[in-house]
């Protein structure tokens, strides 16, 4: 493999995702913008490894860029507005499609489906196969997690739950079943918006904790409850495998594949979800021994390893032509 390092342009779309994807050998560029800008949203001032730069528009056209890394479809005209640059022609680049498709899935086409020149990276299998990507070369490269590491104590009898803007996204990401759920434990819910959620004193709204906080504090909760039905395969989830914990999960999108069977309870029958909850509530050796075994799996194909290099051979391929 080329061991050439690039200067990547990405921007800071998803926070684990981009955490994992500058830890590479490459320098990372990424524009930094003010808080609570439409292209930003929010995110500058990220503590980065030091090979990832946070450099304005004027600083980016000036340093100059190997490859661009797009997560959304304005970003295309951006990088032409700030630099001069058409993606795909000028500078080669790709495209990371984070989501499941909306609308009438079966027939939904991605915008990049009548375009070769910029290569479709999906991030599990389920969306590659749930997309029409057309004639637009496509790849896998499925999440990597940084290892926060063995938290798991399982101490506190409750559910942990991670949902970002619970109330706005609704049935999508399972809102509505956790009222069902809460009858077979008390809820604790993290993430952004969960402040909004009204559903009685056994659903207790945490907050969006800092990353090493939100560690902690899942990893005191007896198991993971991962409730959407129609999302990309949450981070959250991975990372509560990598801590330790033992899951119970919606099998919408691409769980059936990322939680074995040893590791928790899967499916979309809500009842057997709600007996797994009281089944891992009242046998804490069992949460552990499925816990362990989600931590293992996670490690094997989730791992920060893999990912990089799986990137670092896509970007060496689009830089070489």
């Amino acid at each position: 493999m080329n061991e050439k390092r690039l200067r990547v342009l990405v921007w800071h779309v998803h926070g684990s995702w981009t955490g994992a994807f500058v830890r590479g050998r490459h320098e990372y560029l990424l524009p930094k913008l003010p808080a609570g800008g439409p292209w930003g949203l929010g995110r500058a001032g990220r503590h980065w490894p030091g090979q990832a730069r946070e450099l304005t528009p004027d600083e980016l056209r000036e340093a100059g860029a190997d490859v661009v890394v797009l997560q959304r479809r304005e970003e295309i005209d951006l990088l032409r507005r700030w630099t001069g640059l058409r993606a795909g022609r000028d500078v080669p680049a790709v495209f990371v499609e984070h989501n499941t498709p909306a609308g009438d899935v079966p027939r939904t086409r991605h915008f990049l489906c009548g375009h070769d020149h910029i290569t479709l990276v999906h991030v599990t299998h389920f969306n590659r196969l749930m997309w029409d990507s057309g004639k637009a070369p496509t790849t896998v490269i499925e999440h990597g997690v940084v290892d926060p590491g063995e938290r798991y104590t399982g101490e506190e009898p409750r559910a942990a739950v991670v949902i970002n803007e619970p109330v706005r996204r609704g049935r999508a990401v399972g809102t509505d079943l956790l009222p069902a759920f809460a009858e077979a434990a008390p809820l604790d819910v993290f993430g952004m918006g969960v402040d909004k959620l009204a559903l009685g004193e056994r659903v207790r709204a945490r907050g969006d904790l800092p990353h090493p906080d939100l560690h902690t504090a899942l990893g005191r909760c007896r198991l993971y409850l991962h409730t959407p039905r129609w999302t990309s395969l949450g981070l959250s989830l991975l990372e509560a495998m990598h801590l330790g914990m033992p899951m119970v999960a919606v099998a919408g999108t691409e769980v059936t594949r990322a939680v074995p069977r040893e590791a928790g309870f899967v499916s979309a029958d809500v009842a057997e979800l709600t007996r797994g909850i009281r089944e891992l509530m009242a046998e804490p050796e069992l949460a552990h021994r499925m816990g362990k075994y989600a931590r293992e799996f996670a490690l094997a194909h989730y791992g920060l390893d893999a990912f990089l290099r799986n990137w670092d051979d896509l970007l060496d391929r689009v830089t070489t032509g």
